[in-house]
């Protein structure tokens, strides 16, 4: 594993595009802060109009450095979460602006129970884009073999784990987290 980390780290680091199993499903990685390897991104998912990306963090002290105010509860709710949550935030900073919403608002997910993308994350030292690796209409892909092969080919490393059986997965919850601390759910 410490050898795909090094190359899925080198790759990111020159604005490449990485395809690796997460917390949740195989999805397309990324700097989060690079423009290119974000529209690179949304090219492989062949989205009409594209759309605003997660950006996945290792330690949960990284919060300010991608929002202007961190919700109070937040802390809480991000470090106590049981399943993998994805939180969006007001004002985003530091990121490509197509990682963004268009209310500048930004997506984030803490990385707990994924050995290898916590490691990456941690060792590439801030946020990586991590999308499912599908396109409009397709499955969410559980194993390698699930995803499609153009995106496997537009990629320029696929991490090697085994992932010919599917994994015991469950997709994030999603809520938005208002800087007064209101929550309204989005997937739960």
């Amino acid at each position: 594993m410490t050898d795909s980390i090094q190359r899925a780290y080198e790759i990111l680091k020159t604005g490449g595009v990485v395809l690796s199993p997460t917390d949740t499903v195989w999805s397309i990685l990324c700097d989060a802060r690079n423009d290119a390897a974000v529209k690179r991104v949304h090219e492989l998912k062949k989205r009409e109009t594209p759309k605003p990306l997660v950006a996945m963090i290792s330690q949960i002290g990284w919060l300010p450095e991608y929002m202007n105010k961190v919700p109070d509860i937040a802390w809480d709710l991000v470090e106590f979460s049981e399943r993998p949550l994805t939180v969006v935030y007001s004002n985003g900073k530091n990121v490509s602006s197509d990682v963004l919403g268009s209310d500048r608002s930004i997506a984030i997910r803490l990385v707990k129970d994924n050995d290898f993308l916590g490691k990456l994350i941690g060792k590439f030292n801030r946020a990586i884009v991590a999308t499912s690796a599908n396109r409009p209409n397709q499955f969410m892909p559980r194993t390698l073999d699930d995803v499609d092969p153009e995106i496997v080919k537009g990629v320029d490393y696929v991490v090697p784990m085994e992932q010919s059986t599917k994994n015991d997965y469950q997709l994030a919850n999603i809520l938005r987290l208002e800087v007064n601390g209101e929550i309204k759910f989005i997937r739960k």
